[in-house]
């Protein structure tokens, strides 16, 4: 699975409410509507300025905080093709797998703001193609890779009726 898009920034401990801020509570059943503010504490442009197929890129700990399902959920109805971390809060992570959102843990660091990127989601590498590097990832284990190729949990089971492996 290779992904292709431009980098997104942010630091470390993006929570859910950074994510999906807790103003916008009333529109967690209107989930196109809450992605028009997805990120909007962290940067308020982000929303407005998404492309279809860009990363976000983030420190330590993304995703903590509550365990807000729909926070992956609009960041993947913004186009985002996947969020490249140093960690992840663990419930984040899960929820963003079932959903069909690709997560890839990575070191951040050669990764700046608006450098185009290409990322291999099996082989767990990322090229930065703005600064001509790559950065290797622990690739995501099959099962994952599967999940993902059929768009997340609910159309896997479907598919296969349980977890193959």
């Amino acid at each position: 699975m290779i992904l292709k898009g431009r980098a997104w920034k942010f630091g470390d401990d993006v929570s859910t409410d950074h994510i999906t801020p807790g103003r916008y509570y009333h529109l967690r059943s209107d989930l196109p509507e809450l992605a028009k503010h997805v990120m909007e504490d962290a940067n308020p442009e982000f929303a407005e300025k998404v492309r279809p197929g860009d990363f976000i890129v983030a420190g330590k700990n993304f995703g903590c905080g509550s365990s807000r399902e729909h926070a992956p959920i609009v960041i993947k109805l913004a186009g985002v093709s996947a969020v490249l971390a140093r960690s992840f809060a663990r419930i984040f992570y899960r929820n963003a797998i079932n959903i069909g959102l690709p997560l890839l843990i990575v070191d951040t660091d050669g990764i700046d703001e608006g450098d185009e990127l290409e990322v291999d989601l099996s082989a767990g590498d990322v090229k930065n193609i703005t600064k001509d590097m790559r950065i290797k990832a622990k690739p995501l284990p099959e099962v994952m890779i599967n999940i993902l190729n059929e768009g997340g949990l609910v159309n896997y089971v479907k598919k296969y009726g349980d977890m193959v492996i």
